[in-house]
Protein backbone atom coordinates (compact mmCIF):
# COMPACT_ATOMS: atom_id res chain seq x y z
CA UNK A 1 0.00 0.00 0.00
CA UNK A 2 2.91 2.59 0.69
CA UNK A 3 4.55 1.63 -2.17
CA UNK A 4 2.03 2.39 -4.73
CA UNK A 5 1.33 5.82 -2.83
CA UNK A 6 5.03 6.86 -3.75
CA UNK A 7 5.22 5.51 -6.91
CA UNK A 8 1.92 7.59 -7.88
CA UNK A 9 3.69 10.81 -6.49
CA UNK A 10 6.02 12.43 -8.96
CA UNK A 11 8.74 15.09 -8.32
CA UNK A 12 7.57 18.20 -10.55
CA UNK A 13 8.82 21.41 -9.36
CA UNK A 14 9.15 23.28 -12.70
CA UNK A 15 5.11 22.39 -12.99
CA UNK A 16 5.65 21.12 -16.91
CA UNK A 17 2.66 19.00 -18.34
CA UNK A 18 2.34 15.41 -18.14
CA UNK A 19 3.25 13.16 -20.70
CA UNK A 20 1.24 10.42 -22.22
CA UNK A 21 2.78 7.98 -19.03
CA UNK A 22 1.35 10.84 -16.53
CA UNK A 23 4.95 11.68 -16.29
CA UNK A 24 6.41 14.77 -16.36
CA UNK A 25 7.56 15.79 -20.24
CA UNK A 26 11.35 16.78 -20.57
CA UNK A 27 12.30 19.91 -20.11
CA UNK A 28 13.85 20.61 -23.73
CA UNK A 29 10.46 19.54 -24.78
CA UNK A 30 9.13 21.58 -23.23
CA UNK A 31 11.18 24.07 -24.69
CA UNK A 32 10.91 23.19 -28.48
CA UNK A 33 7.10 23.20 -28.06
CA UNK A 34 6.88 26.36 -26.78
CA UNK A 35 4.77 25.49 -23.55
CA UNK A 36 5.89 28.29 -21.69
CA UNK A 37 4.87 30.87 -23.51
CA UNK A 38 1.33 32.18 -23.03
CA UNK A 39 -1.24 33.64 -25.71
CA UNK A 40 -4.13 35.76 -24.34
CA UNK A 41 -7.44 35.47 -26.48
CA UNK A 42 -10.04 38.35 -25.47
CA UNK A 43 -12.75 37.03 -27.69
CA UNK A 44 -12.71 33.47 -26.17
CA UNK A 45 -12.77 35.38 -22.41
CA UNK A 46 -9.24 36.25 -21.74
CA UNK A 47 -8.54 32.57 -22.07
CA UNK A 48 -4.88 31.45 -22.51
CA UNK A 49 -3.52 28.94 -24.56
CA UNK A 50 0.28 27.60 -23.38
CA UNK A 51 2.09 26.91 -26.48
CA UNK A 52 1.81 28.49 -30.42
CA UNK A 53 0.24 24.90 -31.47
CA UNK A 54 -2.56 24.96 -29.02
CA UNK A 55 -3.03 28.94 -29.64
CA UNK A 56 -3.49 27.79 -33.04
CA UNK A 57 -5.71 25.05 -32.83
CA UNK A 58 -8.05 27.12 -30.76
CA UNK A 59 -9.85 28.88 -33.47
CA UNK A 60 -10.98 25.88 -34.92
CA UNK A 61 -13.04 25.10 -31.68
CA UNK A 62 -16.08 25.62 -29.87
CA UNK A 63 -15.14 28.28 -27.36
CA UNK A 64 -13.37 30.11 -30.04
CA UNK A 65 -16.69 30.12 -32.20
CA UNK A 66 -19.25 30.66 -29.75
CA UNK A 67 -17.20 34.04 -29.04
CA UNK A 68 -17.59 34.60 -32.75
CA UNK A 69 -21.34 34.07 -32.57
CA UNK A 70 -21.62 35.88 -29.56
CA UNK A 71 -20.03 38.92 -31.90
CA UNK A 72 -21.71 38.67 -34.20
CA UNK A 73 -19.59 37.67 -36.84
CA UNK A 74 -18.54 34.48 -38.74
CA UNK A 75 -16.14 32.11 -37.58
CA UNK A 76 -13.93 32.24 -41.28
CA UNK A 77 -9.92 32.18 -42.16
CA UNK A 78 -9.92 35.99 -42.49
CA UNK A 79 -10.44 35.99 -38.50
CA UNK A 80 -7.56 33.37 -37.59
CA UNK A 81 -4.86 35.14 -35.69
CA UNK A 82 -7.29 37.88 -34.48
CA UNK A 83 -7.54 37.63 -30.90
CA UNK A 84 -9.33 41.06 -29.92
CA UNK A 85 -12.39 41.99 -29.56
CA UNK A 86 -11.87 45.58 -31.19
CA UNK A 87 -9.41 43.96 -33.99
CA UNK A 88 -12.46 41.59 -35.02
CA UNK A 89 -15.16 44.02 -35.13
CA UNK A 90 -12.85 46.35 -37.29
CA UNK A 91 -11.65 43.71 -40.00
CA UNK A 92 -15.21 42.47 -40.42
CA UNK A 93 -16.39 46.11 -41.22
CA UNK A 94 -13.11 45.92 -43.31
CA UNK A 95 -14.24 42.89 -44.96
CA UNK A 96 -18.03 43.98 -45.20
CA UNK A 97 -16.65 47.32 -47.54
CA UNK A 98 -14.80 45.28 -49.49
CA UNK A 99 -17.24 42.38 -50.18
CA UNK A 100 -19.50 44.83 -52.10
CA UNK A 101 -16.71 46.19 -54.32
CA UNK A 102 -16.15 42.32 -54.83
CA UNK A 103 -20.00 41.73 -55.68
CA UNK A 104 -19.72 44.67 -58.18
CA UNK A 105 -16.53 43.33 -59.71
CA UNK A 106 -18.33 40.04 -60.35
CA UNK A 107 -21.27 41.60 -62.09
CA UNK A 108 -18.21 42.70 -64.70
CA UNK A 109 -16.46 39.38 -64.77
CA UNK A 110 -19.38 37.14 -65.67
CA UNK A 111 -19.73 37.30 -69.29
CA UNK A 112 -22.95 35.85 -71.04
CA UNK A 113 -23.80 34.88 -74.61
CA UNK A 114 -26.97 35.60 -76.66
CA UNK A 115 -28.42 33.48 -79.30
CA UNK A 116 -26.59 35.40 -82.11
CA UNK A 117 -23.25 34.25 -79.99
CA UNK A 118 -22.42 38.05 -79.07
CA UNK A 119 -20.86 37.95 -75.39
CA UNK A 120 -21.90 40.57 -72.87
CA UNK A 121 -21.06 41.24 -69.25
CA UNK A 122 -23.89 40.23 -66.85
CA UNK A 123 -25.19 43.96 -66.42
CA UNK A 124 -25.11 44.99 -70.10
CA UNK A 125 -27.30 41.71 -71.14
CA UNK A 126 -29.37 42.14 -68.36
CA UNK A 127 -29.98 46.13 -69.12
CA UNK A 128 -30.01 44.85 -73.26
CA UNK A 129 -32.49 42.13 -72.40
CA UNK A 130 -34.93 44.42 -70.64
CA UNK A 131 -34.81 46.57 -73.10
CA UNK A 132 -35.98 43.74 -75.21
CA UNK A 133 -32.89 43.94 -77.49
CA UNK A 134 -31.87 40.90 -76.99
Amino acid sequence: MEEEEEEERIYNPLKLPLGWDGKPIPYWLYKLHGLGVEYRCEICSDHVYMGRKNFDRHFQESRHAFGMRALGLPNTKHFHEITRIADALALAERLKHEGRQEIQQSETMEELEDEEGNVYNKKTYEDLKKQGLI
